[in-house]
């Protein structure tokens, strides 16, 4: 069998088009085109079982209230489904953290309350648990996991903005207070590097916040850092490439699609290239080596475009655009080596 027979009646066929390998396959064929019976080929069952990389946008701002669905986005297949079960209420402005197999949903806003409550979503049975809740009513709240623990940090509880943080004990179900950062920060975004966490921007009430620190659990105290290059509030912050990212936001006057980048060894940002499409509070990620933004809010409306950033040549792609139109949502990141055996869930395929 040739690699012009294979591509054109086996790939095709829905049970190999759908599968992980069916990429794999594809790429091989363009590498070599060469006979599939070639020697040097290794039979199929030697090839690696490629593990799924899974990116779930969690509930969000849509249609000018809050939905409790949940997207899921397969890197592999390059596909888009719905969720069920769905969140056990809608809910925007929360966050999301992925740990012991388990993703927990803190705080949020659902119009008329502000929340202190957490859910775990068990990713083996696909059933919601209530965990203990966190001490602070926190919306538009900062979540991180680092050594095992969840960190929820800043946020508004409907009369003030905060600068309180607390970290959670998944093996004791229990919340402690850690040092306050210096700065009151809702809308603000964190990320984890070098057994830090790094928070940036976010609004104080007042002002939009130019303002970043980080905090180290050993000696519970946060450090500030050099400012950022603009103001960002419904920011995003993730860590990539040996650097601090911050991506978006508002600036008190505009959306943002302006991005820098912070290198920790000199204490310094950079400008790096502008996303295509200007945005606040929408979701974020590193998949394969690339950084992913969802969703977010145009300044008009709430969008449904994705782009990606790669470092190596300081561009943004814009790749393809989903179902829901949402900003607010929050992304987690998995990886499985099969959804359907990892999760005790159903999915319904949306062809985006």
């Amino acid at each position: 069998m040739n690699a012009e027979y294979f591509r054109e009646n086996v790939l095709p066929n829905p049970l190999v088009k759908n599968s992980s390998l069916a990429l794999l396959c594809e790429n091989m064929i363009s590498h070599d085109n060469a006979s599939l019976s070639t020697p040097h080929w290794p039979p199929a069952f030697s090839l690696p079982r490629l593990p799924n990389a899974i990116l779930m946008a969690i509930g969000g701002w849509n249609a000018g209230h809050p939905t409790d669905a949940i997207e899921l986005y397969d890197v592999h297949l390059d596909r888009w489904s719905s969720l069920t079960p769905s969140l056990e209420y809608p809910c925007a402005y929360h966050g999301t953290a992925i740990l012991n197999g388990y993703i927990y949903c803190l705080g949020g806003f659902n119009t008329f309350q502000h929340f202190s409550r957490v859910h775990k979503f068990d990713l083996v049975n696909g059933t919601w648990h209530e965990a203990a809740p966190m001490y602070h009513r926190r919306c538009y709240i900062s979540v991180t996991v680092l050594n095992g623990r969840i960190y929820a940090m800043g946020g508004f509880n409907g009369h003030r903005r905060l600068k309180e943080a607390e970290s959670y004990e998944p093996m004791t179900n229990q919340w402690n207070m850690i040092a306050p950062m210096h700065v009151e920060r809702s809308d603000t975004s964190c990320t984890t590097f070098n057994n830090k966490i790094y928070i940036c921007g976010g609004f104080n009430g007042i002002e939009c916040l130019q303002t970043a620190e980080y905090y180290t659990p050993e000696t519970n105290q946060w450090t500030m850092i050099a400012p950022m290059i603009r103001r960002r509030s419904g920011i995003r912050v993730i860590a990539y490439a040996s650097h601090i990212y911050a991506v978006g936001g508002f600036d008190g006057e505009r959306r943002l699609r302006s991005a820098e980048a912070y290198d920790p060894e000199n204490n310094s940002w950079r400008n790096i290239a502008s996303m295509k499409t200007k945005r606040s509070n929408f979701g974020i990620e590193v998949i394969e080596d690339r950084i992913f933004v969802v969703g977010g809010f145009n300044g008009h409306t709430t969008c449904s475009n994705v782009e990606c950033y790669d470092a190596t040549s300081n561009e943004w792609s814009e790749i393809f655009s989903f179902d829901l139109n949402v900003s607010a949502s929050s992304l987690c990141l998995f990886y499985s080596s099969s959804k359907q055996s990892c999760m005790g869930l159903t999915t319904q395929a949306n062809n985006y």
